[in-house]
């Protein structure tokens, strides 16, 4: 069956589902150091939170091939809900991650349904253009969500902050209950496919290896950038809001300049350009932290050209991993995310134990020193895409 709305509805749809995955990350940024103080190291709860993540897309996949979009779309809205409002009255910082927890579980059914289902209703060479629409709209979300989330903290309170993502959840939940009809194909030429299928095909390893590389770099950021900004550089929860912000505005823009060079230019090329802009805000960031380690404008500047990339890479890469597999498309959505999350966990955690050192997250005095707590895993993100894309995602098209 194929999904009863127009295309303008359907868009709206994925854009706040899509959207859903910064309300869960951006919107507590600004109020990471007010919970570590109340309870305890914060970013715990963020790295739980993509752990779980992670991991339960390896089961959401099949579940969404098996059962449908619908259904599980449901229960993760409810459940991301049921988390949301748990974290929120949390009394300790286990008790925190433990709602993070299952907000992770929640985000991957939904992110899953979300990506198949623009995989169901378009074409292989349709969805980059599709997802680029709605990372565009995703963006306005992500660049709203640390400002909401910086007032709460600084005039409120933190919980007030997590509280904001129960009513968005609900919301969501509500109007999909409503205009939500499924999307899986009741038939596929080849019947329903399987986790091997996925996992040998070449073009799925080349194009997730992208998504991994481009979101490690930005989920280092998410995870230390409010300690090295608010802790090291000095500034406030609601000045340093407006620093993912701005990268959600540049993100909006990459995303609409991606869309606009894939009526002309193939996915392959688009993420070769943005691999440019990878490498220079890498190298940026870099340089700032040799030289100016004291300074927000290299590290930040650093970050906006990083994420222009970013916004070329994530629509063509999350289309390109599953365009060659229709018949598995929860699968290959599902283990797609598992490696990005994977990868980003990795890479977090060890720039975390090198930034935090022996005096813990609070005091940020470990060997990483200055801003190379987000300098330095970026730039191994850049290099990385830099392969990707130059070496590795050609040979796999032309295989």
């Amino acid at each position: 069956m194929r999904l009863a709305l127009p295309g303008g509805t359907f868009t709206v749809l994925l854009l706040l589902l899509l959207g859903a995955q910064p309300i869960a990350t951006d919107l507590h940024l600004p109020a990471l150091p007010a919970i570590t103080r109340d309870l305890g190291p914060a970013s715990t709860s963020l790295t739980v939170f993509a752990l779980a993540f992670g991991i339960s897309q390896l089961f959401s996949g099949p579940l969404a091939d098996r059962w449908g979009r619908r259904p599980l779309l449901l229960a993760g809205l409810a459940l991301y809900a049921l988390g949301a409002l748990g974290a929120t009255f949390a009394g300790s910082i286990t008790v925190l991650a433990g709602w993070r927890a299952v907000q992770g579980v929640a985000m991957a059914a939904i992110l899953i349904c979300a990506r198949a289902a623009v995989r169901d209703r378009y074409s292989a060479l349709e969805g980059p253009r599709v997802m680029a629409l709605g990372l565009s709209g995703l963006g306005v979300v992500a660049l709203l969500a640390p400002l909401l989330g910086a007032v709460m903290t600084q005039y409120a309170s933190w919980r007030w902050a997590l509280a904001c993502m129960t009513a968005y959840a609900l919301g969501v939940l509500v109007w999909c209950a409503l205009r939500f009809t499924e999307t899986r194909p009741a038939r596929v030429p080849g019947g329903q496919g399987s986790a091997r299928e996925v996992l040998r095909n070449a073009n799925f390893w080349a194009w997730s290896s992208l998504t991994a590389a481009t979101y490690g770099g930005v989920f280092c950021f998410l995870l230390l950038s409010p300690m090295v900004y608010v802790e090291r550089l000095g500034l406030s929860p609601l000045a340093y809001g407006w620093i993912p912000a701005s990268g959600s505005l540049v993100y909006t823009f990459s995303t609409a300049w991606c869309r606009h060079r894939l009526h002309r230019r193939s996915a392959l090329a688009c993420v070769q350009l943005g691999a440019g802009f990878s490498l220079a805000g890498a190298a940026l960031q870099i340089v700032g932290a040799i030289w100016w380690p004291d300074r927000v404008a290299p590290l930040l500047l650093g970050h906006w050209i990083f994420v222009i990339g970013h916004g070329f890479h994530q629509p063509c890469s999350q289309a390109g991993a599953v365009s060659e597999l229709p018949q598995a498309a929860g699968r290959a959505v599902a283990w797609s995310g598992f490696i990005t999350m994977a990868v980003a966990f990795v890479l977090g955690q060890s720039v975390a134990h090198f930034s935090h050192g022996a005096e813990g997250a609070n005091g940020l005095q470990g060997p990483l020193t200055g801003t190379w707590p987000v300098a330095l895993p970026m730039a191994l993100a850049a290099l990385g895409i830099g392969l990707i894309t130059r070496w590795w995602l050609p040979r796999a098209q032309s295989a």
